[in-house]
């Protein structure tokens, strides 16, 4: 009778012990850096649904804009370390420091895939009076500080490509910030700025309206959606040294969440993008894929950094050496 109740009494015991849920047990926040229709935007939410259907959860997507990602970035590393809040962020967040925005990076976070690489290219409007890029830098020769750049805020890719482009030939132009390349194509369109170093993928619909002029694929070669376009080391070689380089599109969770939910969410993330309608808009943009996890993941981060970190500090364009921070020359 004694063993019999004391196990009646263990069974009461486990049954009152709340089961642990299968991750995830509610619908996931996904926090994106920039604005509607910029490139980091446009491939997150082509993801998603993919990541989705692996899940079994609805992504909830916010563009959560404002200090060059670092809102949404403190927002995604506010919320609890279990997998239901992740951060769709570009490649700013690693230049915070060298920059002077802020002391931190990615290595609040975990990264479950980094997605794609973007390729650089040089837009204009179609009105410009100027077709390639040594007429472009003519132009500016000619009418130093008139011309308005599009950016993105320090350590964005307008800036960065700014820079490799003062690293070479100094120009003097006036740079316009907005809160993504999306809403930064969309005042070039509108004439609110004259010329934009952009993501490929970002531009290429409005250069296929006819709405913006491709001036340089800012890579050592051409692209196959814009074969008519020119890289800027055909007429530029000097920049061979500094390419290939672009920006990047990546998916993380917060430090600290449970080794489990990270590898739950990269198999989900892993099979998202090699699904064929992603791979297919991928392709027709121009953005060329990795989908990045793990090991693997970090080490494309922290080269990506060493190399971007470093050109922007040769440009004096860094506020803060690399050095300052353990971030050594490539």
């Amino acid at each position: 009778m004694r063993h019999t109740l004391g196990g009646i009494i263990a069974a009461l015991a486990i049954s009152a012990t709340p089961a642990l849920a299968d991750f995830p047990e509610r619908e996931i926040q996904g926090i994106i850096q920039w604005g509607a229709g910029g490139s980091t935007d446009v491939v997150s939410r082509a993801v998603a649904p993919h990541a989705e259907a692996v899940l079994g959860q609805r992504i909830i997507m916010q563009n959560v804009t404002g200090g060059v990602g670092a809102i949404g970035l403190n927002q995604a590393e506010r919320a609890a370390a279990d997998g239901h809040t992740l951060l769709f962020g570009a490649e700013n967040p690693l230049l915070y420091k060298v920059m002077g925005l802020g002391q931190k990076d990615y290595s609040d976070f975990v990264p479950i895939n980094i997605l794609a690489r973007g390729i650089p290219i040089i837009v204009t409007r179609p009105d410009a009076p100027f077709d390639t890029f040594p007429e472009l830098i003519a132009y500016i020769e000619e009418n130093p500080g008139e011309l308005r750049f599009g950016s993105t805020g320090p350590g964005g890719l307008p800036s960065v490509v700014t820079a490799m482009i003062n690293d070479k030939t100094p120009i003097d132009v006036t740079a316009v910030p907005y809160d993504g390349d999306g809403p930064a194509l969309t005042a070039l369109q509108g004439g609110a700025v004259d010329v934009m170093p952009a993501v490929l993928g970002a531009a290429i619909e409005a250069i296929r309206a006819g709405n913006l002029k491709p001036i340089a694929i800012f890579d050592t070669e051409r692209v196959e959606q814009l074969p008519d376009t020119p890289a800027i080391t055909e007429t530029n070689p000097e920049f061979a040294e500094l390419l290939p380089w672009g920006p990047f599109f990546g998916i993380f969770a917060k430090a600290g969440t449970p080794d489990d939910v990270v590898e739950t969410l990269t198999d989900a993330f892993q099979t998202g993008a090699a699904n064929e309608d992603f791979l297919s808009l991928m392709d027709g943009r121009g953005f060329r894929m990795l989908s990045l996890s793990g090991d693997e993941a970090q080490s494309f981060l922290d080269d990506w950094q060493r190399q971007t970190a470093w050109i922007l500090w040769d440009a004096e364009i860094a506020r803060n050496s690399p050095e300052d921070f353990g971030i050594e020359r490539p």
